[in-house]
């Protein structure tokens, strides 16, 4: 079960399906970003395909000496945009491929506009999604929520997206969903919905153990997203954002041209891949011997090339130098803005406290802590205590009001307006978070008795300045999966959508959360397919959420689509 390598082959056919000859790759916005976290441009210009173009561009030249390949989602909007295409072709075949089903009343209306028979496939290959790793996927989807219901055009949207991922993978799975949800099982019930409509496409060949399907929602765990990471590609989210695996780096004091924005891909980067789960401490040490390496291969500056055979030599290894290069003054760049980072906020003081107030039962020094916390952290104290407060709030269930004690904490700011209104903003964004996933409204409890026993510190070293953080905290997911495959998860909390339910332990487990998946959960899904044998998880959510887009994301749910990005509210925008 591999998502990456399921859109990279559905691409690789739609190329290679067109006949050798220069192409076109004519995409939707949706779609482009589909193709773009899987493969570079140096990749697909490799195959023939040397123009990419946008399907709802108006100043496209005609080129009849090209093949369009069109990838493309199955929307009006799109159909209308082909079908305009098709009446007037710019190129001279196109290979039609849509990323999910299409109905057969807009295959009739494509038909009828090929009236200069262009056209010499079309196909729908399942890539509806956005293959974020190879056991995590994304819709890109935010604001799915209003209160507690779905906004309707996004549960079609989500519901094609998740069995877009059943098609690629080729599974037709049994369905589990959280009982405490609505919309986990609004949206169970629709992909049961489709899966029965197109039973045919779902025909695969029988497992002994069915795989499984398991459909939960964010609410259930507002925690997690509140977190500081310490793991590389959990940080780089979290602290400068993740874009479809692009970083924008044009706030870092001092950037360079060429590294205002870098891609940080495990598909291409080698140094990444092998990093993407290594704590901070451990990649500054990597990062150490990756300069180290590259001082020892780089050309020595007064290299002499006398013989046709040192130039060769000079020739062959010059590549290999550039791109090492590239991705030397990168990671080191991003590696530095992350330090740099931490240091001004004083993350590891602030990061002891979440991992107390997210893993203990004992809160009876939690004021203290918040307040010592969001007045070491300088200019950024409002936006520190507001995450402290609602992680403290989000696991006692309280009211708002009960933040007073801890906002008395707070640093002072002589009365200016600025400094209230943000106050105020604080108190409004708790009593949301509290509203969104407080004890009340939770199906589960995120702190047992028994986590102050088994709690114990973990410290990390290498890096100089990262010592003795906490990285004591599990995601709720990891106890969900643990007690799923060992067969004890509740059919009274988790029941199964039909009849039927798993007498074996489950094989194949796609996990789905509405409401944005973590980084941090990714690990988890990460480390329980190495230390569980026999099992293959993938993780999915309508996307991937760090601490300014989940905050994002609970003020629309609770606003009933109405707020806004408050002033004062947070940082200058420069994450996803």
């Amino acid at each position: 079960m591999n998502v990456t390598l399921a859109v990279k082959q559905y691409v690789s056919k739609m190329i290679e399906s067109s006949g050798p000859g220069m192409k076109v790759l004519l995409m939707d916005k949706e779609t482009t970003s589909i193709v773009s976290v899987v493969y570079t441009q140096s990749e697909i210009l490799q195959k023939e395909v040397y123009l990419f173009e946008r399907i709802d561009s108006q100043n496209r030249d005609s080129m009849k000496h090209l093949k369009a390949i069109c990838f493309l989602r199955p929307t009006k909007e799109n159909v209308e945009h082909l079908i305009q295409e098709l009446r007037r072709p710019k190129y001279s075949v196109y290979f039609i491929y849509f990323s999910n089903v299409i109905s057969k009343s807009e295959v009739k209306a494509l038909a009828e506009a090929d009236e200069q028979e262009v056209v010499a496939e079309m196909q729908e290959f399942y890539g509806d999604f956005i293959a974020v790793n190879p056991h995590v996927f994304s819709l890109n989807l935010t604001g799915v929520a209003r209160g507690r219901s779905w906004e309707p055009s996004l549960l079609t949207r989500t519901t094609q997206g998740l069995t877009s991922v059943l098609l690629a993978l080729k599974k037709c799975p049994m369905i589990r969903y959280q009982l405490s949800s609505d919309m986990a099982k609004r949206l169970a019930e629709s992909v049961k919905q489709i899966i029965t409509k197109e039973y045919e496409l779902f025909d695969f060949r029988k497992t002994e153990v069915p795989p499984l399907l398991l459909i939960l929602d964010r609410s259930d765990d507002a925690i997690t997203p509140l977190l500081n990471q310490w793991t590389y590609q959990a940080m780089v989210h979290e602290l400068l954002g993740l874009n479809n695996n692009r970083i924008d780096l044009s706030r870092v004091p001092g950037i360079s041209k060429d590294l205002r924005e870098v891609v940080l891909s495990a598909e291409n980067d080698e140094f990444y891949a092998n990093n993407l789960y290594l704590n901070f401490g451990e990649i500054g040490t990597n990062i150490k011997n990756l300069m180290e390496d590259f001082q020892k291969k780089k050309p020595k500056g007064q290299q002499k090339l006398e013989s046709i055979t040192d130039m060769k030599a000079f020739v062959e290894n010059y590549p290999q130098f550039k791109k090492m290069s590239g991705t030397v003054s990168k990671h080191v760049t991003v590696v530095g803005e992350l330090s740099r980072l931490v240091s001004d906020r004083c993350l590891m003081e602030v990061s002891e406290v979440e991992q107390e107030l997210a893993c203990q039962n004992d809160h009876s020094n939690a004021q203290q802590m918040v307040a010592a916390a969001a007045l070491s952290s300088g200019r950024d104290a409002i936006w520190i205590l507001m995450r402290l407060v609602m992680l403290a709030l989000s696991s006692r269930g309280k009211h708002s009001n009960s933040i007073l004690p801890y906002a008395d904490g707070r640093p002072a700011a002589k009365g200016c307006r600025q400094h209230r209104q943000a106050i105020n903003n604080l108190f409004q964004m708790v009593q949301s978070m509290v509203e969104y996933g407080g004890k009340r409204v939770r199906g589960t409890d995120l702190i047992t008795p028994t986590d102050a026993v088994a709690i114990t510190k973990q410290f990390f070293k290498g890096l100089k300045g990262v010592e003795n953080v906490y990285t004591q905290h599990q995601p709720l997911l990891h106890d969900t999966l643990d007690q799923l495959i060992k067969g004890r998860l509740k059919d009274s909390q988790f029941p199964y959508l039909g009849p039927s339910s798993l007498r074996d332990r489950p094989q194949d487990i796609i996990v789905f959360v509405i409401g944005g998946a973590t980084y941090e959960e990714a690990l988890t899904v990460y480390n329980l397919n190495r230390t569980m044998p026999g099992v293959r998880i993938v993780l999915g959510g309508t996307t991937i959420h760090n601490t300014t887009s989940f905050m994002e994301e609970v003020r629309s749910t609770t606003s009933g689509g109405q707020g806004g990005h408050s002033q004062g509210m947070g940082r200058p925008p420069n994450r996803r």
